[in-house]
């Protein structure tokens, strides 16, 4: 998912935010203000909107948080977090979990969200006695979404916490994790299509243009979920027993310290487009030039300026070992949002990998065994 905004790090785990959140925000806000009383002004309600759209996000996030913490304790090594509005979807390898793990941490899912949903109501509770109308009607509405959202992780499609329950009992019963993985993920991209028919029906026969457009919309979000849980089994799968060395493009422009930057620009950029280029003192890697290093030069100075004033000194960037899996490699470029990468053997350079090569690798395998 390249592009998709950081939210930095927690736990030592990279969180990654969907999309999606950007069109529930303004959902939950309009939400809220066709449900609060007109009596109110209308700034007023935008305000409880906005409100009630960061509570939920806080949540969700609280929700996500803690069960990586639990997984964490329980020795799961957790890289990277995609947020969707229902919850996180983990980068964790079948080599790292078991099914035992997986159903502790689905169960742990399901009532941590009864629990934040009992939290919003306790609040209610102390506050319903209080006077403060617009706050209590705040937080009872956030109890009953959230009680809403945990009815609907009950639904067995992954990666809902009822799919990943539906996961942890097919592998345990077949000892197959990718087939559990594969009708799991699915069964959860077969019910995000029925939420999007169902939506669009909406739309067409009975013109609820608000109920049906949400249904679209949560319909979409658990589809690309279901689909992103699987990718990475594709991944392995379609790039099994490949190496880094397998995939490099060895043919990559390598240039000298020495060479100007005008030099550079008007023999091989404006000749070949080629943006990237490995510096490197016969196949010693010594840096990397890329166009945002040239773009920081101004173009009277091109001429009386070297490549070795604004490389990127090799040990600033992320390289890659000749007999590091391609797979691997292909989710760190991914993660990092990098599309070059050299490839080293015995600390000399022996090629680049291009993501878009790469990627093109992985469709053509995967589209072989069909």
């Amino acid at each position: 998912m390249r592009g998709v905004p950081n939210l930095g790090r927690i736990l030592r785990i990279r969180l990654r935010l969907h999309p999606g959140w950007s069109i529930a925000f303004i959902l939950i806000t309009a939400i809220v203000v066709t449900q609060f009383p007109e009596a109110y002004p209308f700034w007023q309600r935008i305000v409880l909107g906005i409100a009630a759209s960061l509570l939920f996000f806080v949540a969700v996030s609280f929700r996500e948080i803690t069960l990586n913490f639990l997984a964490l304790s329980k020795g799961i090594p957790v890289k990277r977090v995609t947020l969707f509005v229902f919850g996180g979807v983990s980068q964790i390898a079948k080599e790292e979990t078991l099914p035992v793990l997986e159903l502790l941490l689905a169960m742990a899912g399901l009532l941590c969200n009864l629990i934040i949903a009992g939290i919003f109501y306790g609040v209610h509770s102390v506050l319903v006695n209080t006077g403060s109308v617009l706050i209590d009607g705040l937080i009872l509405w956030s109890a009953f979404m959230y009680f809403m959202l945990a009815l609907f992780h009950f639904i067995p499609g992954f990666p809902l916490d009822g799919g990943r329950l539906l996961r942890a009992l097919l592998w345990k019963a077949t000892d197959n994790y990718e087939r559990a993985t594969g009708i799991a993920s699915w069964a959860g991209q077969g019910i995000g299509l029925l939420f999007i028919a169902g939506g669009i029906l909406l739309l067409a026969l009975a013109h609820q243009w608000f109920n049906g457009l949400t249904l679209v919309f949560i319909g979409w979000v658990l589809h690309t979920a279901a689909v992103q849980s699987r990718r990475p089994m594709i991944l392995h799968k379609a790039l099994h027993g490949i190496m880094a060395r397998d995939v490099v493009a060895r043919e990559c422009p390598v240039i000298s310290q020495q060479l100007s930057l005008g030099q550079l620009v008007r023999g091989c950029i404006l000749v070949t487009g080629q943006r990237y280029f490995v510096v490197a003192d016969g196949v010693k890697l010594e840096g990397i030039v890329t166009m945002r290093n040239i773009k920081q030069v101004p173009k009277d100075r091109w001429d009386s300026t070297t490549i070795g004033e604004i490389m990127t000194p090799a040990g600033e960037f992320r390289t890659a070992q000749a007999e590091q899996p391609a797979a691997s490699l292909l989710e760190q470029m991914n993660e990092w949002q990098i599309d070059h990468m050299p490839v080293l053997e015995q600390d000399r350079v022996i090629g680049i990998v291009v993501l878009d090569s790469l990627m093109r690798l992985v469709k053509a395998r995967a589209e072989l065994e069909k």
